[in-house]
């Protein structure tokens, strides 16, 4: 299905530049961007035009299809609901994250995310879908059935990105015990003695399966062309064991270290929108906003608040010396694009996708005003 349209008097938001002018997209494509306006086609009142979103890490399909412990809600209606809230906020492509691996502190059993996967293919196939859905294999690599469950995504053309992650105390997002005491043991309720034998098992599987799983799934994504992605990295170490596996995504780095010496080893370092909304991680890490003033912040992910990937970057723009809105877009559009090998898309470029958001900015927060995906408005 061919679409063709013209939107005009827009200042449009290039990966390098901004102009005042007007963007024609024919076939779903982009055909051309010229300076000015014409006579023709939809006014965007000097409204921004900025490449659609590309979403990398977000956990946000998990709270739809299961909305408190121990409920598990309709799957098409939980991806149709999570689709919905994504395509207002300007995210045109997602990669919805899938946690793969079993233990105490997940409630999904082999199969869970398998369904869901299929449930989103099925969504797609059915035209119920707004944004283009990807997928994100969250790998929780200490735990036993990892690998099993790992496979049963093997060979799925919607897998994009494997992220390597070990949540066990005493190291990358919960260096500190005090973090994890917060997130674990009063969160949940747990006595001393019940938060001792806890930590005991968490830390025990770690040290008997993250290294060997760690090993297995980069091996697996390699051959499989899937990039992968490091998660919560806090030490050169860290960051020298992701360069031996390939990484190309150093996901919320935790120290100052491990991001510069992510980026400088040519890894995209991705940080959350909500740190840049809030101005600070809300586990007590170091700030996204920290990183974009040292320069090696270059991708952001809304992780738990979808609006946030379109808030954060006209925050950055407006606080963080020497950083212009073409380059704070570009960590929420073109970089994540290339760095999962979306070169379809991104940027607004003659030839690529026309997937574009208008956005009004009036008093600081931004105003979704109209999604196209593909030159098709789907918001």
């Amino acid at each position: 299905m061919s679409h063709e349209l013209i939107l005009t008097n827009a200042r449009v938001v290039l990966e390098d530049q901004m102009l005042d002018g007007t963007v024609q997209v024919k076939g779903g494509l982009i055909a051309d961007i010229s300076e000015g306006r014409t006579t023709i086609g939809e006014d965007m009142d000097g409204d921004y035009l900025i490449p659609g979103l590309v979403e990398l890490h977000t956990d946000h399909l998990e709270t739809h299809y299961s909305p408190r412990p121990g409920v598990r809600w309709d799957t098409t209606s939980a991806i149709q609901s999570h689709d919905a809230q994504i395509a207002t906020s300007g995210i045109t492509t997602v990669l919805d994250c899938l946690r793969l691996g079993s233990d105490e502190d997940s409630g999904f059993a082999r199969g869970d995310m398998r369904a869901l996967a299929d449930a989103i293919a099925a969504a797609d196939a059915a035209g119920r879908l707004r944004a283009d859905h990807l997928i994100h294999l969250r790998c929780e690599v200490p735990c036993a059935d990892v690998l099993e469950q790992f496979s049963d995504f093997e060979g799925d053309p919607r897998v994009r990105l494997a992220s390597l992650m070990d949540h066990a105390p005493g190291q990358r997002q919960f260096q500190s015990l005090d973090q994890y005491i917060f997130f674990y043991k009063k969160k949940r309720g747990m006595t001393d003695e019940a938060f001792d034998a806890f930590i005991e098992r968490r830390m025990a599987a770690s040290a008997q399966y993250s290294a060997p799983h760690r090993d297995a799934i980069a091996a697996r994504c390699a051959a499989l062309g899937i990039t992968v992605a490091s998660h919560d990295d806090a030490t050169l170490a860290h960051v020298a064991e992701a360069e031996g596996h390939g990484v190309r995504l150093a996901e919320f780095p935790t120290s100052e270290a491990a991001a510069k010496a992510s980026h400088a080893a040519g890894m995209s370092v991705l940080m959350g929108a909500p740190n840049v909304v809030r101005g600070q991680s809300h586990s007590g890490n170091i700030a996204a906003r920290d990183l974009a003033e040292l320069g090696v912040l270059d991708v952001l992910s809304s992780d738990y608040v979808p609006f946030s990937l379109l808030h954060a970057p006209f925050i950055l723009a407006d606080t963080v010396e020497g950083l212009s809105l073409p380059q704070a877009i570009a960590m929420v559009s073109a970089t994540p694009a290339r760095t999962v090998n979306l070169n379809d898309r991104g940027r607004i470029a003659a030839g690529l996708r026309a997937d574009l958001v208008r956005v009004h900015r009036s008093h600081g927060v931004p105003i979704t005003r109209a999604v196209w995906r593909s030159g098709r408005r789907v918001a």
